[in-house]
């Protein structure tokens, strides 16, 4: 007798792989994995972890490029209760220090490539016992081939023990402070963040795992790109939800981003639905086809979505212009909120983007109450099901994870104000939110006003200090090569679509926006840049 399936991430995941086998699962450049490879794969993974003493609840990074060994690695940590963190592999020694010994790895995948920033961290953090590592000839002392160890496992593993309760490690941080890790229970990560299994298929979250089979071999095989890294949290979201459905995901095969490649790996493999993070990515990938019209047959792909950072109106009509038969799925969400949909209105309603009246949202004022008054503005939460809190980290997990009436709320952040049909307007994240003169500006609608500019490649909009208004509005711009900065003109575009108050009083010129490579902006760079300029 099979035993009952539990909202296991690996649970979940055989479930499908049980239903199309011999679908091809995931595809990285010419190296690609049916469903049935895939969980063999991970069942080795696994077994090789367990054979190392590394079983529920202990944490292993996983610290690579985008690659089968990313998926199977993660997957394998699910299938024994073993904890899957991202690792950030821009990160040099002393942020992996910090990273690897409070989040207490005990075990460790990483790529060839990161080698030496490995070697310089490994002696300081005394937990770290397994190093696997993907590629290279010759591993030092102390580290293991990935390939070697993978094909000596078995694959068969049971574990009896899997539930709803194992837990997920999203690492998030380092361009807004240090990392932190967010603990999510499986089944909570699934709903709060996946969409409970019924999002490609119309379908509200499945009541119990075994609903999976009843629909997903029914569904249309889809082929789903995520463009942003694997180690970011929105892209290995969008990668399950897509798994979850049966479909086949492909991922970047470089290690950098590049439009013209995106868009030639989306004809290659006949791509349906692409993600990216915001404008960010998105305009680079519409200005490829603005300037090279009829070098891409995009006739397959159907839907342009968006998710972990603003995807403006703006961007999505030219995109529209040069794609006219494309649709749109612009959502927000956060390490500790998970996914949280919504719609792309915000330019009309003075913000980012609005969301639907649901029970499990709210805007929580600065005193710890619900707002219910329109037009007043607080701290969009989000109940129901959540993480259990930051590893480590009591103080920051009481601070965000808060009880009002009884029911926990996680605090995501973000600015927001009840409009006078019960929806959401999402103005921007609370801690950019730049005082001048007693004014509030949220860099993120300053920013949509400024990429309006055609002369804008990219910006990033920060709060410098002065000595007047306390502090002033500066937009640090990277100009198109092919372009000329007017600031008059650039001032008259963004007066279309911002009051005078917001306008940047300076502007500084860099040759580009320091990002993530999924594309998240990085504040405290652009804050730096900002106050020296004003200093020089």
């Amino acid at each position: 007798m099979s035993r009952p399936r539990s909202y296991n991430l690996a649970d979940l995941f055989e479930i499908v792989a049980g239903c199309v086998p011999d679908r091809i699962a995931f595809r990285c450049g010419s190296h690609s994995l049916t469903y049935r490879q895939l969980d063999e794969r991970a069942n080795r993974f696994g077994s090789a972890l367990r054979a190392r003493s590394i079983g529920r609840g202990d944490h292993v990074g996983i610290q690579l490029y985008n690659s089968v060994e990313y998926l199977e690695s993660f997957l394998g940590c699910c299938k024994i209760g073993a904890v899957p963190v991202n690792v950030n592999y821009r990160y040099v020694s002393e942020e992996l220090r910090f990273l690897y010994t409070t989040l207490d790895f005990k075990a460790l995948v990483y790529g060839a490539d990161f080698a030496d920033e490995v070697a310089a961290t490994v002696p300081h953090v005394p937990t770290l016992k397994t190093l696997l590592r993907v590629g290279g000839t010759h591993p030092p002392a102390g580290v293991e081939d990935y390939a070697t160890v993978l094909a000596a496992a078995s694959p068969d593993l049971a574990d009896p023990g899997r539930s709803d309760d194992d837990i997920y490690m999203l690492c998030t941080g380092g361009t807004t402070g240090m990392p932190k890790g967010v603990m999510w229970p499986h089944k909570s990560i699934f709903m709060a963040a996946l969409g409970g299994g019924g999002i490609f298929f119309r379908r509200p979250p499945v009541q119990r795992p075994e609903e999976l089979a009843e629909f997903v071999p029914h569904g249309p095989p889809m082929v789903f790109f995520p463009v942003a890294p694997m180690m970011h949290g929105a892209a290995m979201w969008a990668t399950l939800i897509s798994l979850f459905s049966g479909h086949t995901v492909v991922v970047n095969d470089q290690s950098h981003f590049d439009a013209g490649h995106v868009w030639d790996v989306v004809v290659r493999e006949g791509v349906n639905i692409l993600s990216v993070v915001g404008d960010a990515m998105a305009l680079p990938m519409i200005r490829a086809l603005e300037q090279h019209p009829g070098r891409w047959d995009l006739s397959r792909l159907r839907i342009f979505g968006s998710g972990g950072a603003i995807f403006t109106e703006h961007a999505q009509a030219r995109l529209k212009a040069a794609v006219p038969h494309i649709a749109f799925a612009n959502g927000m969400g956060s390490s500790e909120s998970g996914m949280l949909g919504g719609r792309a209105e915000g330019d009309r309603a003075g913000g980012c983007i609005v969301l639907d009246p649901r029970p499990d949202l709210a805007l929580i004022d600065d005193e710890g109450r619900t707002v219910t008054v329109p037009g007043v503005e607080g701290t969009l939460a989000r109940t129901g099901y959540l993480p259990v809190g930051y590893y480590g980290d009591e103080a920051k997990t009481a601070a965000t994870f808060i009880r009002i009436d009884g029911r926990v709320w996680v605090l995501t952040g973000d600015r927001a104000r009840l409009d006078t049909a019960g929806s959401i307007v999402v103005l921007g994240r609370g801690s950019q939110c730049i005082n001048t003169g007693g004014e509030k500006v949220f860099p993120e609608e300053v920013e949509a006003a400024a990429l309006r500019y055609e002369a804008v490649q990219d910006v990033l909009v920060v709060g410098a200090p002065d000595e007047r208004w306390g502090q002033k509005v500066v937009a640090v711009i990277a100009v198109l090569p092919e372009r000329q900065f007017d600031r008059a003109a650039f001032e008259q575009v963004c007066r279309e679509r911002i009051a005078g108050y917001k306008l940047p009083r300076d502007i500084v010129f860099v040759d580009a926006i320091r990002r993530s490579p999924a594309g998240k902006a990085d504040y405290a760079w652009a804050r730096r840049v900002a106050t020296e300029s004003a200093t020089a």
